[in-house]
């Protein structure tokens, strides 16, 4: 039963965080899709340091609202989920490791800046350098954004991690 109740849970968490992120991003896709992308709901990457088995879900996310919003097609959509894991598990790494928390920014700001510019630059035949630049000034911002989010969920996460 108990092992019911916590798969529950994490399913619950899970959805929630997903579509968070979806609405989250399409409240802000005048800014997450333009020259200097802010996509702000990258910032929700950082959830993962509290809950690690999120990785997958916010990589699912993430192939959902480029699915919804970005029209750039399969590749854009699989190669974000793969961002999105790959952020997470990097974040994941962080935790586990107990380094700085401030790490967590790391990922955030550069896995999708240099990773989303390799699809990019193919799709919409620009520079990858220049992309990667425009990537990374819009994704610094997520990364600083997701670290707050950190410090603001510890005080409920501590209070619930005995049951997840």
């Amino acid at each position: 039963m108990y092992n019911f109740l916590v798969n529950t849970r994490k399913m619950t968490i899970s959805s929630m965080v997903i579509a968070m992120y979806v609405v989250l991003l399409y409240i802000t896709q005048g800014v997450s899709f333009g020259a200097y992308q802010i996509r702000i709901a990258t910032a929700l990457y950082a959830l993962a340091y509290l809950y690690p088995f999120l990785v997958i879900p916010l990589g699912i996310a993430n192939l959902i609202a480029n699915f919804l919003f970005g029209g750039l097609g399969p590749l854009d959509m699989f190669g974000g989920c793969f961002v999105g894991i790959a952020t997470t598990w990097l974040i994941v790494q962080i935790r586990l490791h107990d380094w700085n928390i401030w790490l967590t920014a790391l990922p955030i700001w550069l896995v999708p800046s240099l990773g989303v510019s390799l699809w990019l630059s193919y799709l919409l035949h620009l520079p990858y350098g220049m992309l990667a630049v425009s990537l990374s000034v819009g994704q610094i911002i997520c990364g600083i954004c997701g670290v707050f989010l950190i410090h603001a969920m510890a005080k409920v996460y501590l209070f619930h991690k005995e049951g997840i």
